[in-house]
C-alpha cells in the first residue's frame, strides 16, 4: 500500500519539513520490517490464532491531526491490553486518583502480563497495565447495569477515537472460553477483599474492552489525543482530564511493555502500550502518536515489528523524553 498523508482534506507532501521526515520515515521502515518473519501469534487466544501473520501498518497522527499510513492501514484488529491505559483514565476521571490508588499500584513489574500475582503487603495489583491491574480497574467503573457501564466505557474509548468502536464478539467469546487465567487472578482479587461486586460481570467487561476493533489510524489518532494534551487533535474534543492523562502516561512509561519496560524505557523512552493482537502504541507528548500492527509477538507478548519501528522512530525523529537539544530539532 502507498503511504498516505491525509486529516479530512489532503496535504501536500511539500506542506512542511517534519512531515516529509515522517512520511520517510514510515514508508522506509515498512519495507525494511516487511520482510522481518520473527515472533509468533497469539495462539492461546483461539481468534486471534487465525489472523495472517503477514499483515503489518504504520500509523502516525500529529497533534496538529495530519495522518500519515503505509501498509494494511484499514485491516481493523482487538485493542488487547491497549485498552488498559484508557480504563485507567476512566477510573481516574470518574473516581478521582485516591480512589483507584487504593484498588491498584503503580509499580512495574518483573512479571509476565498474565501473572497471578499481587503486590506484597497491600495485596493489590501490581499496576494497571498488567490483567489483574486492569480487571480491578474494570471492577471499579460505574454504571447502573452491566450495559451502562459498557456503554459508559465505550462513549469514553469514542472520544479518543473521533467515533464509537464495535466490539468484536468472536474474539469477546473466545477470550471467555479461555480464561481460567484470568479467572484465577480475579478470584485470588476477591480472596483478598481486592475485588467486589460481581466476578463475572467485571471479567465480561474487562473482556469486551480487550474486543474492541480498531485499525491503526485510529489507535494512533487514540495514542494522538493522548500526545495533545487529552484532546482529540481531529475533533477537538477533549477526552481525558490533563491531571489524570499525567497519571496515564507515567504508569505507560514505566510499565507499559510489561518485563520489558524498562529496556523499552532505556532504548526508546516515549509511554508506549502493546496487546497480544499485535496492536502496537506509542505517544510522543506534545508531538504525535504512533500506531504499529503486527500480529507475531516477542516472548513477552509485544509485536516484534512494532517494537522494531518505535526504536527507529525515536532514533531517526529524536522522540526520546530525555532527547538532548540537537536531536530535538529533529522534528522542528
Amino acid at each position: 500500500m502507498i503511504p498516505t498523508q491525509k486529516t479530512d482534506r489532503t496535504i501536500l507532501l511539500r506542506s512542511s519539513r517534519p512531515s516529509i521526515r515522517i512520511l520517510a520515515a514510515i514508508n522506509d521502515l515498512h519495507a525494511e520490517l516487511s520482510g522481518n518473519t520473527e515472533g509468533e501469534v497469539a495462539a492461546y487466544i483461539p481468534e486471534l490464532a487465525r489472523v495472517d501473520p503477514g499483515t503489518f501498518a504504520i500509523s502516525v497522527v500529529t497533534c496538529e491531526g495530519e495522518v500519515f499510513s503505509v501498509g494494511d492501514a484499514d485491516t481493523g484488529f482487538t485493542l488487547q491490553s491497549i485498552a488498559n491505559p484508557f480504563m485507567y483514565g476512566m477510573a481516574l476521571d470518574q473516581l478521582g486518583r485516591s480512589a483507584v490508588e487504593r484498588a491498584v499500584g503503580v509499580e512495574p513489574t518483573g512479571n509476565p502480563y498474565h501473572a497471578v500475582v499481587l503486590e506484597r503487603g497491600t495485596n493489590r495489583p501490581m499496576n494497571p497495565l498488567v490483567n489483574a491491574g486492569a480487571i480491578a480497574i474494570a471492577g471499579l467503573l460505574p454504571g447502573h447495569d452491566p450495559t451502562d457501564r459498557l456503554n459508559r466505557a465505550l462513549e469514553a474509548i469514542a472520544l479518543h477515537i473521533g467515533e464509537r468502536p464495535a466490539i468484536d464478539m468472536g474474539v469477546f467469546i473466545s477470550e471467555s472460553s479461555t480464561a481460567d487465567r484470568n479467572r484465577a487472578i480475579a478470584y485470588l482479587m476477591r480472596n483478598f477483599g481486592r475485588l467486589g461486586g460481581d466476578l463475572d460481570e467485571t471479567l465480561d467487561l474487562y473482556f469486551q474492552m480487550c474486543s474492541i476493533t480498531v485499525n491503526t489510524v485510529q489507535l494512533a489518532t487514540m495514542a494522538a489525543t493522548l500526545a495533545n494534551a487529552g484532546v482529540n487533535p481531529r475533533t477537538s474534543t477533549r477526552a481525558i482530564s490533563p491531571v489524570s492523562l499525567r497519571d496515564v502516561l507515567t504508569v505507560m512509561f514505566t510499565c507499559g511493555l510489561y518485563e520489558q519496560s524498562g529496556r523499552w524505557a532505556y532504548r526508546v523512552g516515549i509511554p508506549a502500550k502493546s496487546g497480544v493482537s499485535g496492536g502496537f502504541m506509542a505517544v510522543v507528548p506534545g508531538r504525535l502518536g504512533v500506531a504499529v500492527y503486527s500480529p507475531r509477538l516477542n516472548t513477552g507478548g509485544n509485536s516484534v515489528r512494532g517494537i522494531r519501528v518505535c526504536e527507529a522512530l525515536s532514533t531517526q525523529l529524536g522522540l526520546h523524553v530525555f532527547r538532548n537539544a540537537e536531536q530535538r530539532r529533529t522534528l522542528e
